[in-house]
């Protein structure tokens, strides 16, 4: 036992906290087979199998018949109406897809009362409570002119995508309390929401319902509204997980505090306490020792609503374990600091022990609980586990055009999901348009993009740091790096992947009066010039490679996904709607989408010059 509690100690201050999914509340998919999740729609929705739009058409989407997309196209022949869900929500945690049409305007109001703006706000620099995933603003009449809107919240910075993009958002939402009178003794609350991978709100008090809500009132249950009179809108994918249930309590805790470094659970009843009594929280505060002590808590957990629940302890600065109902639920041993238990109804004996052993770290003891029907909370100290104090963020921006080099680590499919790969020659160019991107000097190669804030360089310049920035906007990456350009036998042929072969040789940038890079290199035995600059209005990305004496069977790589349409003669659609790609000038050369790896590719031939646009 001494080496198990020991080893599991040192184990346990090198992890954080990480939930088990097992316990978690059930997610529901909202059916979009037809229109029967929703309170009398009108005639402006429809089910549709695929939907796009046009950059250059206002308030206009196309669509193709089929299932699984909720399309709204408000028009004088069909007046547009709101949208309300058959069932009603109090605590919720929202995720859906939507796309806007160009200058469209929707919105999503949370029990019918408090609303998330959809907005086609793209481009937009300093985003306000009416733009895009803002929650927007209250309304009295009764206030003086300009000052009738009030407690509107604008999103953190605008990561909002193209029309005719697929953009992502997730809400997580607390509904206002009451008392047993009905009096509101709690405020609703946006505990968080994310646009496209952004944190755009954390913590956000709603202090009433926003304009347009169904009513004034505030209520502990209320449909999910989807506002249909202002704009053509598509949604898909929508999920609802609903909260609610009463959550489990600790009553008449007791606790004992015994000084001393604990290699092992010792027998309690063999040594005295040096303080204990009774408790209405689990703390590690309640111990007069900063180091080198043991808290056993013992109690009464009392379960309300049975079910698998997951109990995941933190015991920063040294180990611990937990009992429920004289069984170890958290074991010492091993790599988590978790554990999964099905519980019945009622009161069962609750044991907790905490050893402080370790002397830098500083002490704190809580669970963060999650079971049927109750989103995850914790019980204790407000610490997110583990031993990280870092500082941070440092973060970098682009006021003017910044370059800044770093190692740079991407998302990239593996056998087993998602790892990540480290670029170790990258260069970060950021704008104040607010869309940047990186560039792989290994490769030649813009390697992502993204829009909103620049670069958040803690882990590079933090304490000793590893080398490493990160983007701080919503990023679009375009899978494992790669050569933009490459010899090939014929348009069927695999793409390189590596510089044998080559003579790939990487030879700096050279900055304009812009202190714009124009990134060069050779390859293939000719000079390469690749210039890379905003699109006006920051909508995107032009990118320019000159060829001195192009090698035969010479190709460009612009796009590989899981999907490349065709939408016009010159653009197209790639990766499921994630962004476009525009060829300006082919060089009178045809692009080709092949299939390759169970993915598709767009490549052209290259003769001299090629100019083409990643718009996003």
């Amino acid at each position: 036992m001494r080496g198990m509690w020991l080893a599991g100690i040192a184990l346990m201050c090198s992890t954080g906290v990480s939930l088990a999914q097992s316990a978690a509340p059930q997610t529901t998919a909202i059916p979009l087979d037809n229109l029967s999740s929703f309170q009398n729609p009108g005639k402006s929705w429809q089910v549709a199998g695929d939907v796009t739009a046009k950059l250059d058409k206002d308030n206009e989407l196309d669509v193709k018949e089929g299932t699984g997309i909720l399309v709204n196209e408000p028009s004088r022949k069909k007046k547009g109406v709101d949208l309300l869900t058959n069932f009603e929500h109090g605590d919720v945690d929202l995720e859906l897809d939507y796309m806007m049409a160009k200058g469209s305007n929707s919105g999503i109001y949370l029990q019918g009362r408090y609303e998330v703006q959809l907005e086609d706000s793209w481009g937009v620099k300093n985003p306000t409570s009416a733009n895009n995933g803002a929650v927007y603003e209250r309304w009295d009449e009764s206030r003086p002119n300009g000052q009738k809107g009030f407690e509107g919240y604008a999103p953190r910075q605008n990561v909002s995508r193209a029309p005719g993009l697929w953009q992502h958002l997730k809400i997580s939402f607390q509904a206002p309390r009451f008392d047993a009178s009905g009096k509101k003794i709690e405020n609703a609350k946006i505990l968080h929401a994310e646009l496209n991978g952004v944190t755009i709100h954390e913590n956000v008090e709603l202090f009433g319902p926003t304009r347009g809500a169904l009513g004034g009132n505030e209520v502990a249950m209320g449909p999910l509204r989807l506002q249909g009179d202002h704009g053509a809108v598509a949604f898909r994918d929508i999920k609802v997980t609903k909260y609610g249930k009463p959550r489990p309590e600790l009553v008449d805790l007791k606790y004992q505090v015994f000084k001393g470094k604990f290699e092992a659970e010792p027998r309690y009843d063999s040594i005295p306490p040096e303080a204990e009594g009774t408790s209405v929280a689990l703390t590690s505060e309640i111990s007069p020792f900063q180091k080198d002590f043991l808290v056993r808590y013992t109690g009464t957990l009392r379960v309300k609503e049975p079910g698998e629940y997951t109990f995941n302890l933190n015991t920063n600065g040294g180990g611990g374990l937990m009992r429920i109902n004289n069984k170890v639920v958290v074991p010492i041993e091993g790599r988590d600091r978790k554990g999964t238990v099905t519980l019945p109804a009622g009161d069962m004996p609750f044991e907790l022990v905490y050893s402080k052993v370790v002397e830098w770290g500083r002490p704190a003891l809580g669970i963060a609980v999650v079971g049927p029907g109750i989103r995850e909370y914790l019980i204790g100290d407000p610490v997110a586990g583990g031993n990280d104090n870092s500082q941070g963020p440092i973060l970098v921006d682009a006021p003017v055009n910044t370059i800044l080099r770093s190692f740079m680590d991407l998302p990239v499919p593996g056998e087993n999901g998602k790892k990540n790969t480290r670029v170790v020659h990258a260069v970060n160019v950021g704008s104040p348009d607010q869309v940047h991107y990186t560039y792989d000097m290994d490769k030649g190669n813009m390697i992502q993009v993204w829009r909103g804030g620049f670069l958040d360089a803690t882990p590079m310049w933090y304490s000793r740091g590893d080398g490493s920035s990160r983007p701080v906007g919503a990023v679009q990456h375009f899978g494992q790096p790669a050569f933009t350009l490459a010899k090939l036998a014929n348009p069927q042929a695999a793409w390189v992947i590596d510089t044998a072969g080559t003579g790939f040789r990487p030879e700096g940038y050279d900055l304009d009066k812009a202190d714009q890079p124009t990134f060069s290199y050779r390859v293939y035995g000719t000079n390469v010039q690749d210039a890379i600059r905003v699109v006006e209005g920051g909508k995107g990305f032009q990118r320019e490679l000159t060829v001195q004496n192009p090698a035969e069977n010479l190709y460009a790589r612009l796009a590989e996904g899981s999907s490349i349409e065709p939408v016009s003669k010159d653009m197209y659609l790639v990766d499921g709607k994630s962004y476009y790609v525009r060829i300006d000038d082919a060089g009178g050369q045809k692009p080709v989408v092949r299939d390759a790896n169970g993915q598709k590719e767009l490549i052209v031939p290259v003769r001299g010059k090629l100019r083409y646009s990643i718009i996003f």
